[in-house]
Order: C-alpha cells, then structure tokens, then sequence
C-alpha cells in the first residue's frame, strides 16, 4: 500500500537529522504547515508545497516520487523499493519508477489518446505526402541558453560534457533523449516548421517511452495568462478541457488531470511562445524558470530573444535548437513530386523560355531559381525557405490544372517578398474551396455540408478570424462555444430575453390550454405578458453572470447526468459545491419568480379592466411578488443542489474533439431539461403550499388551489427548465447565438459545425483538442485583415486565367 504523507514526511525529516523549523526556515513553508501535514491533519495540501519540502530535505528522486505517490492517494500502488546510496551524478535523471493504480492507468489512457489525435492530425495535414519536408536546426545562439553544466545538472566543480543536438526531424526524439535536464527550447521564425516537428516529437516520445515516464502532451501556450492563472493550473484546465474524462477524481480528492500534472507525469511541449501577448512574456518566462521539471518549449526567435534580455536570462536548464531554412535542393526534391499529373503548359514570357514542355509545373521556376539571381528570383527563393510558404504555393499550383507558378517571378505584381506571401496567403482559402472536398474516413461525423461557395466561406473564416483578434491579437482556439462572443454583451444579453421568453410564452399557452378554463384571449394575454416578463429576468441573471464570469461561466459540462447511485456524486461532492449550486438558483429563482408575479398581476388587471395603480392591485402585487419569489427562489435553489449529487465524470472513452463535445454537451442538455422540467414542477407545486402556509399568519390569507399549483409549476417547469438550458449552458450558447443569431446576420453558415469541420477537412483549420485554430497564425491575422478592410462590400480574391497573364 501507498505510505501515509505524514508519516512518510517525518520520516524523511528525520533522516535528514533537521527539525521542523529548520525546515520551515529552508522552505519557505510555515512551520505550522509542515506539523499539520506530519499529523495528518491537513486534507487540503498541494504538490507545489510538498515540492518545497523536499527541495528543503534534499531527497533523492527515489524518495520524491514515494513523496507523489503518497499525496497522489491511495493506493493501489505498490511501494517503491529503497534504492541503493545514490552514486556521483550521471548525466541524465534518473527514470521515474513505474506508477501503478488510478494514476497509472489515467497515464496510459491519456498516452493512447495522445497517439491517436496526433496521427490522426498530422495524417490530415498531409506530412507525409509526398514526404515529410526536411526540417533541421542548428545550435541556437549561447546568449539564448542556459550554461552547459546547468543543462547538465552538474554539481560544482564537475566539468560538462559535449552533448550533440545535430539531427533532424526523425532523430528529434534521440536529440532530446541526449539532454540530461529534459529542458529544450526550439526555434524558428514564422512558418518555419515549429509545430509540425513538436507534433513529430510528441508521436515519437509517446510510440518509445518518453525519458523520466512521462506522457508528452501538445498544449498551445498562447491562451495562458500568467499574471492571473499558475502554469500548473492552467495545464490542469487545458487537459480537462481536452481530455475530459480526466475530470474523475483521486482518492485524495484532485482531479486526475490535477494529480497526473502534480506527480510530474505529463510532460508538456509547450508551443508558441511568442503567441503570449507581448506584456505577458516576461512574467511566463519568470514562471517557467520557477520550475524545474523537464518540459520543451517553441517559440519565434526575435520574440523570444526581447524577453532573455529584458529578463537578463533564458529559459533556465534548457537547451536551445534554431531551425534552419529551406534550400533550393529541398525543393527541386519536394515540389516536383507533388504535382501528381505530367502537363503541358505554355510557355511564362516572364521567365524567358521556350515553347511549353511536358513535365512538372515547377521545372522551368526551379531552373531558373538556380541559375537567375535578378530581384524577382532572389524574393521568390526566400519567400519559398520556409514550410508554410511552400505548402501554400503548392496548394495554388501543384494541385491546380490551371495555374503556372511562373507568373511567381512577375517583378511588376510582385515587387517585394511581402507581396508574394500575402498572394499565396490570399489564394490558399479560394484554392482549397474550389476543388472538391477529401473524402472522409471517420466514422461518427457529420454530413458534408453542400458546396460551399469560396466567397462566401473566405467571408465565414474572415469573421471568425477577426472574431479572434479581436478578442486578443495573440488569440488562436476556436471554440464552438465562444462563436457567439464575436457579439457585443448588449447583443448577447437580448437574444437570450428573446430566446427565454418565447420559451415561457409557449410553455404558458401550452399548459395553459391543458390545466386552466381560461379563454383563448385571456390565456395569449397572459403568455405574451409572462414570457417577456420571464425573458426579462433570465437576461438580467445572464448579464451579471456574464460580466462577473466572463465566457468561462459557460464553458461545455465536463460531466454528464446519471441515476445510478454507483457513479453519481451524492456523497463524494463537497458541501460547498451543493451550498454554492443552491445560492445560484436561489437568487436566479427569485428573480424569474418576481417577474412572473409582476406579469400574472398586470395581466388579471387587464383583463378584468381595473387600473393597476389601484392600492389593492398594488398590494396584491407586493405579496405576490414575496410569495413567487421565495416559492421560485427555494424551489431552483433545492433543485439545482441536488443536481449536483447526480453529476459524474463522462466517460473515459469520450474522445476530445470539438464535433464529439459538442455532441456530449447537446446529450447532457437533453438529460438536464428531462430532470429539471418534473423537478422544478413539483418542487414549486407543493413547495408552494409550505410557503403559503407559512406566510398566512404574517400577511394574511392567500390562495393557493391545487388548479393554480399545477398551472405556475408546470410552466416553471417547463419554460423554466427550457430557459435555463438555452440561457446557462455551452450547448445553449450555441444554439441562440450560433445557430440562430449569427446566421440571420449572415456571419455564419446555418450549419456552423458542419462548416468548421469541412473547413478542418479541407485543411484551413487545424484541431487542437477541443478547438479548432486556423492552419496558421499568419493566415489567421490575412483572413481577419481581409475582413475588416473589405467589410461591407467583401469579395474573395479573384485570378484571372493564365492566358492573361495575372494570377
């Protein structure tokens, strides 16, 4: 069995022959800290604090883990033996010993998952077809390293070693293998490959066993704020937002995405450095160097250089590469081959040849790359040294019947480099939108959407890329469930009053034509008068949640609902987490029972003709509105309290993608409308009578018939539950906003999803997890560029044919 922290830490302390204040004192931790974790009787502890301690004994990495294993929880595990006297350093870390129980297995899922999405994505970015372009690197400058016998976790005195990190992209795991602190800093500039090879390093860790045990994990680090969000934390959110069956708990209490990072099992390749917003850099650089776990990093060269010297250091521990462009002789190799049909093409007076000439429509521009070094040539041969600028020409030449990249080297259109990438940036979304979509593969997804005019989608993609920026310049995840934040709160805030109130005024004609005598007119007066009421109150509820929380108040459910008390939480949730839900719909509930009692008051007022500044109108209002709105208030907290004790994790087979979360979050949608439509009936019918009865003696005698019970419950029932659903949940903000709203504007297709993943199919975005981002952060900022600047009037880029001699 696992041994216990507090005993295990005692232990160790008194190996160490130090007290605890001496400990205390060499830690940083308070001394009443380390006597509440020796005694067991602190239930709430973290890694980062246990971390400290063991920093503060020395220990050996055997004992570290032992130290893990223990705070991890229980234990399945099987105790790690004690190892030997430790030799001298050698010049790598020794291998973690293997995790067994809850820990191990959340690791191994976690590695297949890993393997799967990665192949499956580089499989869709066409890496190897024909084959991997060639990606090499040079030693990166001494400046923006740290010193060798840092590298090497060397003691003083101790003389480092050279360490070769020649290669190239598939010896790139054997280069990482080679440094002893598992630290590698890479990079490039922009489109020079950085993303392609951390994915081929992460395939080729996770196939062979990463070194000290660890499961390599991909994240975008661009999204990470480090002035409000510790690295730990936001690791421990990406991989539950990616990986959501990691949401399950430990026995210790965690979650096992928050045990898996605190046990140092994830090994994160942390890619785009430079995506952080510029003023955030130095304060992720410092938080970076606070730790000292093996981790690699990518960013763009001249970014990455203004944070070393601002903060007067590198990433510390860390080894740096740099990769290098490509050559001419890399592409007379790639770009040939991927031209899968010989043609014949006309001759390109801009290059001087003669008659046209069977072949690859790059032979004659490659010719003359080697053998001309006028302007028009010399911009073409550097726009054409990275991979993304060469993916691009190939997309708009090797794989259109019609295009000659001759008209490349027209000195006229061209003058410059920055004109030659903006042309191939701005023909990648009309060429790929053009051809016929790839055929799909997989099983489970959705149905290809029609045709999808390239205007229109150049128009689409434009908006969700200025729909990024503008959020944050550096902003890259496309989430399904931030589509609607493109629009303003006020906006926002509106179609949910519209969207609550149709679902009242329906439910009230509805159950008002089955449960009351009322007449037809009587009965649309009074929905059409408690529908916009109802509306009005979820839109204030929405606004104060949306401003106090921002989007993350609606991110998608990492649970679904069950009614099996084997997997359900009741009993394992904190009581904070049941006393938070009940606050929530007590004062949600409140409000929407104080709008409806306004709205069943004016409503009786009209239709007997009597004026509603009558005193006992007024009256009967106030009490009303006291009565609903406790009976609403209780009612919605009680429910949604409960709630809580039928969540569980979702399963561990739920694959992270954002057709599948949407899917998952859709299902447990339907289920919560199920639950919640009986339960809010019944809670506010017979939680009504208590609260009636209880306030007769105080304000008099009240009517409270089984008839009007019924009706208010049932309509609180259902257009509660329905309000709820479309107004609070992820599902429910795609639905209003996405599928409905942005549409209507024309800023979006009617079928969003559809869209996104054809757009993924085709090769614009690319998927991170849960997200999607665009193929490139380059085109990102084009499109959105693009959008702003031909807003009103947008056409796509348009090419004439060759024969007229324009692109």
């Amino acid at each position: 069995m696992t041994e216990d922290l507090g005993a295990l830490l005692r232990k160790l302390r008194d190996e160490a022959n130090l007290t605890q204040e001496q400990v205390a004192e060499r830690s940083g931790v308070s001394e009443r800290t380390i006597r509440r974790l020796e005694s067991g009787t602190s239930t709430n502890h973290r890694m980062v604090t246990v971390s400290l301690l063991a920093d503060a004994l020395g220990l050996r990495e055997a004992d570290r883990l032992r130290l893990a294993a223990a705070l991890a929880g229980p234990a399945r595990a099987t105790p790690t033996p004690a190892p030997a006297p430790a030799p001298a350093p050698a010049p790598a870390p020794p291998s973690r010993p293997p995790v067994h129980g809850l820990l191990a297995d959340a690791a191994q899922e976690l590695a297949t998952e890993v393997r799967r999405r990665w192949r499956r994505e580089e499989a869709q970015r066409r890496v190897h077809d024909p084959f991997p372009l060639p990606v090499r690197w040079e030693a990166a400058p001494a400046g923006l390293t740290d010193r060798a016998e840092n590298i090497q976790r060397l003691g003083p005195g101790e003389t480092p070693r050279e360490v070769d990190l020649g290669g190239d992209l598939r010896s790139l795991a054997e280069v990482y293998r080679r440094i002893p602190s598992g630290r590698l800093v890479v990079l490039g500039r922009a489109g020079s490959g950085k993303s392609v090879l951390t994915i081929r390093l992460v395939l080729d860790l996770v196939e062979a066993a990463a070194p000290h045990g660890r499961v390599p994990v991909l994240f975008s680090i661009g999204s990470w704020d480090p002035s409000t969000t510790a690295l730990r934390d936001w690791l421990t959110d990406r991989l539950l937002r990616d990986h959501p069956h990691l949401a399950r708990r430990s026995s210790g209490g965690a979650t096992l995405a928050a045990a898996l990072v605190d046990t140092e099992l994830i090994l994160p390749v942390l890619d785009g450095f430079d995506e952080i917003a510029e003023g955030l850099r130095h304060d992720a650089l410092d938080a970076l160097n606070a730790t000292s776990s093996p981790l690699v990093l990518t960013s763009r060269r001249e970014e990455y250089a203004d944070v070393v010297r601002e903060a007067h250091a590198p990433l510390v521990w860390a080894a740096g590469i740099e990769l290098t462009d490509l050559t001419l002789e890399d592409l007379a190799d790639y770009l040939p081959r991927t031209t899968r049909t010989t043609r014949t093409l006309p001759s390109a007076e801009s290059t001087g040849s003669g008659a046209g000439a069977a072949g690859s429509v790059w032979d004659a521009v490659l010719t003359d790359l080697r053998t001309r070094r006028d302007q028009a040539h010399t911009n073409l041969a550097t726009v054409l040294t990275t991979p993304l600028m060469v993916i691009l020409a190939r997309t708009l030449y090797s794989e259109s019947p019609d295009r000659d990249p001759a008209e490349l080297l027209d000195s006229t259109r061209f003058p410059s480099v920055k004109d030659l990438e903006e042309h191939l940036l701005a023909g990648f979304v009309p060429a790929v939108y053009r051809r016929r979509a790839p055929e799909r593969d997989t099983a489970g997804r959705r149905p290809r959407p029609p045709h999808t005019d390239p205007g229109r989608a150049e128009y689409w993609l434009g908006h969700l890329a200025h729909h990024l920026v503008r959020l944050d310049r550096e902003r890259q995840d496309l989430a399904w469930w931030q589509l609607g934040d493109s629009l303003s709160r006020p906006i926002r805030t509106t179609a949910f009053v519209l969207a609550t109130a149709l679902s009242i005024t329906l439910a009230d004609w509805l159950v008002g034509l089955l449960l009351t005598p009322l007449s037809v007119g009587e009965l649309l007066l009074q929905g059409s008068l408690m529908g916009p009421a109802a509306g009005l109150a979820f839109g204030a509820v929405y606004a104060m949640a949306d401003r106090s929380g921002g989007g993350a108040a609606f991110e998608p459910a990492r649970i679904r609902l069950t009614l099996r008390p084997a997997q359900a939480g009741l009993g394992r949730r904190p009581l904070r987490t049941y006393t938070a839900r009940f606050g929530r719909g007590l004062i949600g509930g409140s409000v929407l029972g104080v709008g409806c009692a306004c709205a069943l008051t004016l409503g009786r007022a009209l239709a007997a003709g009597t004026s509603v500044t009558d005193p006992r109108i007024v009256e009967g209002t106030l009490i009303n509105m006291l009565v609903l709105g406790l009976v609403f208030g209780s009612a919605a907290g009680i429910v949604f309290g409960l709630m809580a004790a039928l969540e569980a994790p979702v399963d561990v087979t739920t694959a992270a993608t954002p057709v599948s979360l949407l899917s998952s979050n859709r299902t447990t949608a339907a289920r919560q409308f199920l639950i919640l439509a009986p339960a809010f009936t019944l809670a506010i019918a017979f939680g009504g009578y208590v609260i009636v009865h209880l306030l007769r003696a105080a304000v008099g005698p009240l009517n409270w018939g089984i008839q009007d019970s019924l009706f208010i419950g049932a309509v609180g029932g259902l257009g509660g539950a329905a309000a709820y659903v479309l107004t609070f949940t992820a599902w429910g903000q795609w639905i209003v906003l996405a599928r409905v709203w942005l549409p209507l504007a024309g800023r979006l297709p009617w079928d969003p999803a559809a869209f996104l993943d054809d757009a993924y199919d085709r090769g614009v975005l690319r998927r991170t997890g849960a997200v999607y981002q665009f193929r490139h952060v380059r085109l990102q900022h084009h499109l959105a560029h693009a959008f702003r600047g031909r807003h009103r009037d947008f056409a796509p880029a348009a090419f004439p044919p060759p024969s007229d001699g324009a692109s």
